[in-house]
């Protein structure tokens, strides 16, 4: 069940300090966050989908196990028509109990179906495009034809005894009263357990989100999932909002892998719960870094050294400034330097770095750290420059023996 932060002052903690605007009864008034939010995780599938990422069976069976450790609600585990390793693989982690619910991937096909009741699942994601101009040119069909195969598939399905999850790919761009047309009938002469809004192209921009929910929850009494793609940087941003409109479901991938820009981040989109909005879906936060780290060593992906929350180096201070700022707090009041320990999410703490630019704060501290002392300020900003030199020089940041050797010459050490 989702907490709600009822502290009278949730922006604040021993462990974060954000905005007390997030807070403001003109902004919360705007919000209505479901008492239920569930992850949903893609990772697996639509994950899988990023051009050059291989899974094997055993690396996926590994990320479930992870992921369930996290506390994730939700696995979709791949989608059986894939190919005979992919089905094994879902057979395998459905096997296991692991706690989160465990979902196929299908197309609104008979087929597809058997293949996802083979693999032992009791739950599945029904794949049908439904926009109008989707249907016709990259399918072929008629927008008739799409409901009359997600009617006949997802009566099937749920006669086979599956929790269905309707997946209307490329819903955003569709006209609205084709969309409504489309899901209306299938909650009503088909099936649908909820009903998943997709973003397929990323192209919904924040504003609009409330709008969409709002509609979409006026005639369809079920739980809604949100699942938006990366296209615009905005994937979690889009997703928090869907979620903050009233939306019960977040898909979400690890570090935003996936088609194309990849998916919205479940690391963005839970922390910012839980420190910018009050709202805790009961993840072990702790365990984010670490698994993070986990998917680079298995996928052989990178993200970018200082993104948000899971870059490797955005606890490194190499400005003089901040590292100024850092001797004066280290120890006493460390969340002026960032809005949440990093010890939250597993990462490693705070690192001053030596590079270009370093000024005397970054020296001090490591003339201490090897047990040197400048004589005076003169020799202290020598130290500084030669440290600048040497950076130019390589165009990276020093190593803490290159620093010393510097010292060294410098003190006459």
């Amino acid at each position: 069940m989702t907490k709600f932060n009822e502290s009278k002052t949730p922006w604040k903690s021993d462990k974060w300090y954000t905005s007390p605007w997030n807070f403001a009864p003109e902004v919360r008034d705007q919000m209505s966050f479901s008492k239920n939010i569930q992850f949903h995780d893609v990772t697996l599938r639509d994950g899988e989908q990023q051009s050059g990422l291989v899974f094997n069976k055993d690396q996926k069976v590994a990320l479930a196990e992870k992921l369930a450790e996290l506390g994730i609600h939700r696995i979709e585990a791949g989608m059986p028509a894939v190919s005979p390793q992919d089905a094994a693989a879902i057979t395998e982690i459905n096997k296991r109990n692991l706690g989160p619910k465990i979902f196929s991937f299908a197309r609104c096909m008979k087929d597809d179906i058997k293949r996802s009741v083979d693999c032992g699942v009791k739950n599945v994601v029904m794949e049908v495009p439904s926009s109008r101009h989707l249907i016709e040119y990259a399918y072929k069909w008629s927008f008739e034809k799409a409901i009359e195969l997600s009617i006949e598939s997802t009566l099937y399905a749920r006669d086979n005894g599956m929790y269905v999850s309707f997946f209307t790919i490329d819903g955003t761009r569709a006209d609205i009263d084709d969309y409504m047309k489309m899901v209306k009938a299938i909650a009503k002469d088909g099936h649908m357990d909820e009903l998943t809004i997709v973003d397929t192209f990323g192209g919904l921009n924040p504003h609009a989100v409330p709008y969409l929910v709002k509609k979409v929850k006026e005639e369809i009494k079920k739980p809604l999932g949100i699942h938006v793609h990366d296209d615009y940087g905005m994937g979690s941003a889009l997703t928090i909002m869907a979620l903050a409109s009233g939306v019960d479901i977040a898909h979400t991938s690890i570090s935003a892998c996936g088609e194309r820009a990849g998916n919205a981040s479940y690391e963005d989109v839970a922390l910012g719960l839980l420190t910018l909005y009050g709202v805790d879906t009961g993840l072990k936060y702790e365990k984010i870094y670490p698994l993070a780290e986990y998917f680079r060593k298995v996928s052989g992906l990178h993200v970018r050294q200082n993104r948000g929350i899971v870059g490797p180096d955005i606890a490194k201070i190499e400005s003089g400034i901040v590292a100024s700022w850092f001797k004066n707090v280290d120890g006493i009041a460390p969340l002026e330097l960032s809005p949440y320990l990093y010890s939250l999410t597993g990462h490693p703490d705070t690192e001053v770095v030596i590079g270009k630019l370093s000024g005397i704060p970054t020296v001090e501290i490591y003339l201490d750290q090897l047990g040197l002392k400048a004589k005076n300020d003169e020799q202290a900003m020598e130290i500084v420059m030669k440290v600048k030199e040497r950076a130019l020089e390589n165009l990276r940041l020093l190593t803490l023996g290159e620093f010393e050797e510097i010292a060294r010459k410098v003190i006459g050490a």
